[in-house]
């Protein structure tokens, strides 16, 4: 492991150490109706950071983003503490680490790291045809190894496939909308956001049947719409021609490295659906915070079953890949910050009508208290896009009520509704999931001429937004 994963794993265990060895931290069970909205100002700084620095100071956020994180995080507890008693705070870090974040990034870890070890051999012909299967094939796999493992798996083999094509942006572009985001709809495994929706009671298979029909229909629309301009590009003059320079041929047959990782992924995926169906009923008062026996078991098991990957995988599957710690430690560094500044956001939503935020609940529920699913679609939808989708589903999730067993029967298309806008608008900005960025830089890396970020949100406007028009008011418009 390089230097850059020891950096990475030591700021995890710092921000693990201080909500754990405390013995003074007790569970935070201050009211929400409490706060005032100005202590919502850290999660905002630290989501505007991570949309606006990257454009405006790109070397410092390069090289500092982690202590930018910590900073707007110590923004929070400090005051927090000072105001309300160090119990409160510590309390309050111990929940948002064990309860939501070491869960959230060892299952990201795990993922990353398997899919990372799986190399995929040979070079192929970037047809329209072609291009439109991988991408499909992308899109079902996202559910199944998370949209980070199905983006960093296939986008090596489709960037080396269109190596000898001149227009090569759309496809990137498309993929970034079916594989880093859309496919992700069908499982907690898909996509961040449902992952914390598991972890805050939903059912495994919850989303597989309430966000089938959106997913489906979303995607494909985008495949038919991908395979139409694919088509048209391909067929001009100059594509043609250039069809015939391939700069990597390879007479190599298809094939994979890593196969190990195959039966990882498996393991990974056994383990979380272990977590939602076995229930002991034992559960361990870490400081407050209830860990439950089967989380536990399943965090360590992941552990282990990324040990094993970085043990087994052969070292030129890994250097098939480029593969490196960079866009894990980015991930790990950036949602320590935003898990911890969100936790005032959350007690006042909360508090819902009797809290600082009472307006967004009167602009997503009507007068009568009802929710307006559109309203969330939309809210929760924009705000993943322009902010992180995973935090976002979490403040719109206890917003509508917060307790999964009654939002998973009465308020089931609320709840899908916000779990579609999470998992789709993601695609709408570069910021709006993690893999956005992972596969943007992979392309820009091999001399894809990759929109900037003002580009690409002309891309999704033209495309995204009237399809997420229509698909809210077939599927979510009462």
């Amino acid at each position: 492991m390089n230097s850059r994963a020891g950096r990475a794993g030591l700021w995890l265990a710092v921000a693990s150490m201080a909500a754990l060895c405390s013995p003074s931290a007790q569970a935070a069970t201050l009211d929400g109706a409490r706060l005032s909205a100005l202590w919502g100002l850290p999660f905002a700084g630290m989501l505007l950071s991570i949309a606006i620095v990257p454009l405006i100071a790109p070397a410092l956020w390069h090289h500092h983003f982690g202590k930018i994180a910590a900073a707007w995080a110590l923004a929070f507890i400090a005051p927090f503490a000072v105001s309300f008693g160090a119990n409160a705070a510590l309390g309050a870090l111990a929940h948002a680490m064990l309860d939501e974040y070491i869960p959230f990034i060892i299952l990201l870890t795990a993922l990353y790291t398997v899919a990372g070890g799986i190399c995929v051999r040979g070079n192929l012909r970037g047809t329209p045809r072609l291009n439109t299967a991988i991408l499909a094939l992308g899109t079902l796999l996202a559910s199944v190894m998370g949209t980070t493992g199905a983006a960093m798996l296939l986008i090596r083999p489709l960037l080396r496939a269109n190596d000898n094509r001149r227009h090569v942006t759309h496809v990137v572009v498309f993929f970034i909308f079916l594989v880093a985001n859309i496919g992700g709809a069908l499982s907690p495994l898909g996509d961040p956001p449902l992952f914390l929706g598991f972890l805050e009671g939903v059912s495994f298979f919850w989303t597989t049947t309430h966000l089938a029909l959106p997913m489906l229909f979303v995607s494909g629309m985008l495949l038919a719409a991908f395979f139409a301009l694919d088509s048209y590009y391909f067929h001009r003059r100059e594509e043609v021609r250039s069809a015939f320079l391939d700069p990597t041929p390879s007479g190599a047959p298809l094939g994979i490295d890593g196969k190990i990782n195959l039966v990882l992924l498996a393991a990974v995926i056994a383990l979380v659906l272990m977590s939602g169906l076995w229930r002991p009923h034992v559960a361990f008062d870490v400081f407050g915070t209830h860990v439950e026996l089967q989380n536990t078991v399943r965090d360590v098991a992941l552990i282990v079953v990324t040990l094993l990957s970085l043990a087994l995988t052969p070292r030129a599957a890994r250097a098939g890949n480029d593969f490196n710690w960079a866009p894990i430690e980015e991930v790990a560094k950036l949602f320590a910050g935003i898990f911890v500044t969100i936790v005032p956001v959350i007690m006042i939503l909360r508090a819902g009508q009797a809290g600082a935020f009472a307006g967004v609940v009167h602009l997503v529920n009507d007068p009568a208290g009802e929710p307006r699913d559109i309203m969330y679609f939309w809210a929760t939808g924009l705000l993943s896009s322009f902010l992180d989708n995973a935090p976002t589903y979490l403040v719109f999730f206890n917003l509508a009520g917060g307790d999964a067993q009654t939002l998973m029967a009465t308020g089931a298309t609320t709840l899908a509704a916000v779990s579609a806008g999470a998992v789709f608008m993601g695609a709408n900005t570069y910021i709006g999931n993690a893999p956005n960025f992972m596969v943007k830089a992979m392309a820009q890396s091999r001399g894809v001429r990759m929109p900037s970020f003002f580009a690409y949100l002309g891309w999704s406007g033209t495309v995204l937004l009237p399809l997420f028009a229509l698909t809210g008011w077939l599927f979510f418009g009462r």
